[in-house]
């Protein structure tokens, strides 16, 4: 599934960049694991802190204020600020609650939104993978984010 999407995005000279959260740097790593990966990757964030999203990715505060940092305007906000800091035409934003804990009734436990920028369109999905375990729920969203790309490149 990896190896797909560095073929398509080499077979397209697309270079990709993220932004992760919840994830921790699992997307990019899951790239990382192909031998490929220096052809379509340059730089990536971890941005964990909603400071960080601010202060790297260029996400509006406002949006945070009005969506909360698990939405998919932030999401999607994140995907477009990853690949604009990065000069690169693919960016991908994720950010949810991995839990255990951190769930509210609006935004339960294994909530994960994702933002796909891609030549200047953004497109953002929210995935409810439920009680899973933290772990789990960040492995179903490296699946879920290379499955698109899949789609979507």
């Amino acid at each position: 599934m990896y190896q797909l999407v560095v073929d398509k995005l080499i077979q397209k000279n697309y270079h990709i960049s993220f932004a992760e959260s919840c994830t921790g740097g699992m997307a990019c790593a899951a790239l990382v694991s192909i031998a490929d990966a220096s052809k379509v990757l340059d730089v990536s964030f971890v941005t964990y802190a909603n400071e960080a999203k601010l202060k790297y990715l260029g996400v509006n505060g406002k949006t945070i204020e009005q969506f909360g940092v698990v939405s998919e305007e932030v999401a999607g906000q994140m995907a477009a600020g990853v690949a604009k800091e990065a000069g690169s035409e693919v960016g991908v934003g994720i950010t949810g609650v991995a839990g255990p804990g951190g769930g509210t009734k609006d935004k339960p436990v294994g909530m994960v939104c994702f933002g796909f920028y891609i030549n200047g369109e953004v497109t953002t999905y929210t995935m409810q993978f439920g009680q899973i375990g933290r772990n789990e729920v960040r492995a179903k969203s490296v699946e879920f984010v290379y499955e698109t790309l899949n789609v979507c490149l």
